[in-house]
């Protein structure tokens, strides 16, 4: 009888997965046969305009009549034909429309070779998204080109002058807190701002002294949800001040579920990967910040969702959480292997079979992600780290993904245990099977003012706080 009941079990876990599979293909299927129907009726849409071009032009005797100049104003108004450029002799102007139709032509034109027009656009699901990458790629007469970069590093300018600053600090710590008094007493009284800060930090400022009451906090505000004021933070906000670690950055990031001020680190804690500026110095840097303009980093983080199975359908999904450095899938304290299947826009990726998988951000490259054997990577590279933590296969390597793609990863319903996921080293969550957790670029990233600028802190950190290819200088052969 148990062995029955087992199979019983094993057998209705397979329906349910076959169910699930039938539906997901469906699902495909509608969303294939409306793209299909889409670039069909942009296909003979744009047929029917290069027809009705072609005759309108080839009645007017464009090309024959014409003169050079006429003919590349013509040329330049009618974006769908294209021409060789007059060379030094005169030698006339070939049109697009001339090239592609049969016979007619001297023994010149027909050595021209046919060349296949076609037309570039971005999107996801037939849903046209363009409007940052036709700043980057473009063609002209069907060839593809980059544009070339006028500056590598991203420079921010004040268009007013800063009136709010938020400081943020590490708790439980002297240093922070006497340097947190004097700070804040001097963008007061030397810069007129005004200070935000955390209900924690407030009530340590007024500990100190009453004359600190010029604080705000959003526990001020006659609102009953705290959460809602701190929303909205960022249309008050136009600095934010974090003196601690990384771990500093990391919380104040996490404040805001959409758009982030830009932040100015200071080093008070163990890492320094994303803190450049020292303590010691602060008035100055402040000075020059307040000034503008300053060079900035700007940290992509990713938005994960978790979709229970339970759920009723596959689109009622729980909280959105932003992580700045990664989000982890682990094994926690059973002692098999976690089992997950992993797809990246809904192509199978592989199964990982190990202690778990890390999915980071480009700044969190240097965190948990290269411990588990993962690269370094520029944080301003738009990617996704996928990083597997101590596989099962030693030919499983980690892979960078762009940026554009979504990730889900999915505990099967044949796993032996479930899952763990944790973001940003908090929030832990359990991943039953059937469960999936959802990743894709936030399109809210974090803006950290630099040092010197991006590449040269990056490179700074990796020297200072890994000591990166640090050795012995190998000496010199020598009497």
């Amino acid at each position: 009888m148990q062995a029955t009941d087992d199979h019983l079990v094993e057998f209705s876990e397979a329906l349910r997965t076959v169910a699930k599979a039938l539906r997901g293909a469906a699902e495909g299927k509608a969303l294939a046969q409306a793209e299909a129907a889409e670039w069909k009726r942009r296909y003979e849409l744009e047929r029917s305009k290069n027809v009705e071009l072609q005759h309108k032009e080839l009645s007017n005797g464009v090309c024959a009549d014409e003169s050079n100049g006429q003919r590349m104003e013509h040329l330049a108004k009618s974006p769908r034909l294209y021409a060789q450029e007059i060379s030094s002799n005169g030698m006339e102007t070939i049109c697009s429309h001339e090239v592609l139709q049969d016979g007619g032509f001297n023994s010149f034109n027909n050595k021209l070779k046919r060349k296949a027009s076609f037309k570039l656009s971005w999107g996801c699901k037939g849903m046209a998204n363009d409007q940052h990458k036709k700043e980057i790629v473009s063609f002209e007469r069907g060839n593809i080109s980059t544009a070339e970069r006028s500056s590598k590093q991203i420079s921010l300018t004040w268009e007013s002058d800063p009136q709010t600053v938020l400081i943020i600090t590490k708790p439980n710590s002297t240093s922070v807190r006497v340097l947190s008094v004097d700070m804040v007493r001097w963008l007061r009284t030397q810069k007129g701002l005004n200070i935000y800060v955390e209900p924690r930090v407030k009530e340590e400022l007024l500990s100190e002294s009453s004359s600190f009451n010029f604080v705000q906090t959003w526990e001020d505000v006659m609102i009953y949800d705290a959460d809602k004021e701190i929303s909205l933070l960022h249309t008050k906000v136009d600095l934010l001040i974090t003196l601690g670690g990384d771990g500093t950055v990391l919380w104040a990031a996490s404040m805001f579920k959409g758009p982030v001020p830009p932040i100015v680190p200071f080093s008070m804690g163990s890492l320094g990967f994303m803190t450049p500026f020292h303590s010691e110095q602060y008035r100055d840097c402040l000075e020059a910040i307040l000034k503008g303009p300053i060079s900035i980093t700007l940290r992509h983080r990713l938005q994960c969702h978790i979709i229970r199975d339970k759920a009723t359908h596959e689109y009622e999904p729980e909280e959105t959480m932003l992580v700045l450095n990664e989000v982890t899938i682990d094994r926690g304290i059973s002692s098999y292997l976690t089992n997950l299947e992993c797809y990246c826009d809904n192509s199978f990726v592989t199964c990982v079979q190990g202690d778990g998988l890390i999915l980071s951000t480009t700044s969190g490259s240097t965190a948990y992600s290269l411990a588990a054997g993962g690269s370094m990577v520029h944080p301003q590279v738009p990617g996704i780290l996928f990083t597997p933590i101590c596989p099962h296969s030693l030919s499983f390597r980690p892979l960078i993904l762009p940026e554009h793609v979504t990730v889900r990863v999915q505990v099967p319903f044949n796993s032996r245990s479930s899952a763990w996921v944790s973001f940003d080293g908090k929030d832990r969550k359990q991943l039953e099977a059937g469960d999936a957790l959802v990743c894709s670029m936030a399109p809210w990233p974090v803006s950290t003012a630099c040092q010197v600028e991006s590449t040269n802190d990056f490179l700074r950190s990796i020297h200072d706080g890994l000591h990166w290819n640090l050795r012995k200088t190998q000496s010199a052969d020598g009497p």
